[in-house]
């Protein structure tokens, strides 16, 4: 069994780094078709029988999107960071590096970044990579009309909040085309993990000319273009996706995979049985086989910043009260959660916040702000009865969870449905969706109590905490608290670290108060490879990489 640790440990290195390179390079419908399993089993050791390198993989789920800035969760994530590129790309060790642009130079006020664009950064068609990609790009990720969840990312530039709220122009929005190669962005204050930003997929380019001919070029393999190490091949909706190595990628000379084939299955069970007759390369470990597999040669075990938790509605009954909240809340004992369920060897959330952000200190931001949310069966039923007599209830209304559809989130609920029992006296129903609907019901507040997760987008605390200020798109609890957007705001235009920190600090303690939401374990990422894949890289941020994956 091999680790890997938390880069967020160095962060403040790379903050210090970042700082140095001012004028230099820094480093969450059906189509019939063959799915081509049978072909896939006969691979040989060194790739399929045409002496090709095919690697087998698993995503899970249909993307939701492959725009940029609507496919703003892990099953896009993993298509979309391998078939396209941002300014920056992650590089294996998890750090922003030169990607369309090979360099850039950053003001004296750390606001205004100048990009420069490869001259050989090409899309698939073979069209040039251009500053007014970016510009469309960006501009369509903040434009309201748009709807991206990912646009709060775009909130550090100057006029960025202002157009998606409907407050501003997209004029006012400051990015530039200075020529076809030079692209310029201006940010409301410094940022120093700016470059990190701007490696997530939500800042990927569009080719203008292919969208304003094609509104709809991100929906079908014959229409997509690509700017990253492979394009795509052909894409049987809900059941397969085929990449191969894109010949227009300025590295394509690191690419050593010919393809990459990927099955849509939405079962671990499925996906082991798939990996163990050698239709896949890759598996997840089915809960009820984690005790005789974990320890196994080919299994890698690898840190990831996020959190599973559940979300409130709090504008239904009976969770606009935040005593009940915090009942249901203490009333979880998470330590069971990862021990007998998802036995994956994740650590059992007490707060928010994953560990690994390290402050200026160098303390991590878990170790500071401690514990939040700890398991407390009789301080949760007394809650529970303080929370029901201040609304007058003789009996708590009817409670539903909701969870998309999955055999670990099934488990967890059946786990968490008993504990309410025991622990609260509470019967609470289940219930199950598919993804796309269960994300459009949770966004429009249709779901009463729903399960959700978190991978951060770039590595600092703020990212997740920003989620959670009012009508954030991310929020999706209908919880609104003043001092909390304040201490958010507070946070971002902060420009010393030591009281940027204690905003934050402030911020998850008042989440903790009010408990819209809460948590049940961080993640980890658990895999078994069969022997001959190698380099496959999985970023702590919630990216999969194969620009560096290689069948030997």
């Amino acid at each position: 069994m091999k680790k890997k640790g938390l880069w967020f440990l160095m962060f403040a290195a790379f903050i210090l780094v970042l700082a140095a390179c001012t004028t230099s390079t820094g480093n969450e419908g059906s189509d019939e078709g063959d799915t081509g399993t049978d072909s896939e089993a006969e691979a040989t050791e060194d790739g399929d029988d045409n002496g090709e390198k095919v690697l087998r993989m698993n995503n899970g789920e249909e993307p939701t999107s492959l725009n940029p800035p609507i496919g703003f969760d892990t099953v896009s994530w993993n298509v979309l960071n391998n078939l396209m590129e941002g300014l920056t790309r992650l590089g294996q060790d998890d750090q922003p590096q030169p990607a369309m642009a090979e360099d850039w130079d950053i003001s004296d006020d750390g606001r205004t970044y100048t990009f420069y664009l490869r001259e050989d950064a090409n899309w698939s068609n073979g069209d040039p990579v251009t500053a007014e990609d970016f510009v469309y790009a960006w501009q369509q990720l903040l434009d309201p009309e748009t709807g991206s969840s990912a646009a709060f990312l775009g909130y550090f530039i100057e006029g960025g909040e202002a157009y998606n709220a409907g407050d501003g122009s997209v004029e006012d929005v400051a990015v530039e085309a200075v020529d076809e190669k030079t692209f310029e962005v201006t940010l409301n204050s410094p940022t120093g993990f700016f470059l990190h930003v701007v490696s997530n997929p939500a800042f990927f380019p569009v080719n203008q000319e292919v969208a304003e001919e094609n509104e709809e070029w991100h929906s079908e393999a014959d229409s997509f273009v690509a700017n990253g190490p492979f394009e795509l091949e052909s894409w049987t909706h809900d059941q397969e996706m085929i990449f191969a190595k894109n010949d227009e990628y300025w590295d394509r000379d690191t690419v050593n995979l010919d393809k990459v084939n990927w099955v849509m299955v939405n079962d671990i069970n499925t996906e082991y049985q798939m990996f163990e007759s050698d239709e896949l390369d890759v598996t997840e470990i089915p809960s009820e086989m984690a005790d005789q597999l974990i320890d196994g040669d080919n299994v890698v075990i690898e840190d990831q910043a996020g959190v599973y938790f559940y979300r409130f509605n709090v504008e239904e009954e009976p969770f606009q009260n935040e005593k009940i909240r915090k009942a249901f809340a203490l009333s979880i004992n998470q330590e069971d959660i990862v021990n007998y369920v998802t036995k994956n060897r994740e650590e059992a959330a007490k707060a928010f916040v994953s560990p690994g952000f390290t402050n200026p200190a160098g303390e991590d931001f878990r170790d500071v702000n401690g514990d939040l949310v700890n398991f407390d069966p009789e301080h949760a039923s007394q809650l529970l009865e303080e929370g029901m007599e201040e609304e007058g209830y003789e009996e708590l209304p009817p409670v539903t969870l909701t969870y998309n559809t999955d055999e670990q989130h099934k488990a967890i609920a059946e786990t968490m449905q008993n504990m309410f029992s025991e622990n609260l006296g509470v019967d609470v129903e289940l219930a199950n969706t598919e993804w796309n609907v269960f994300l459009e019901d949770q966004k429009a507040l249709n779901l009463q109590f729903s399960r959700s997760s978190f991978i951060f987008d770039y590595g600092d605390p703020i990212n997740f905490l920003e989620s959670f200020v009012t009508d954030s798109s991310m929020n999706r609890t209908g919880w609104s608290n003043e001092e909390y957007d304040d201490l958010i705001a507070e946070a971002k235009q902060e420009t010393d670290e030591e009281a940027r920190w204690e905003h934050m600090y402030e911020a998850e303690n008042l989440l903790a108060e009010e408990m819209p939401i809460f948590p049940i374990h961080y993640y980890n990422q658990v895999y078994i490879y069969k022997d001959n894949v190698h380099d496959v890289v999985r970023h702590p941020v919630g990216y999969l990489e194969l620009k560096w994956a290689d069948i030997k």
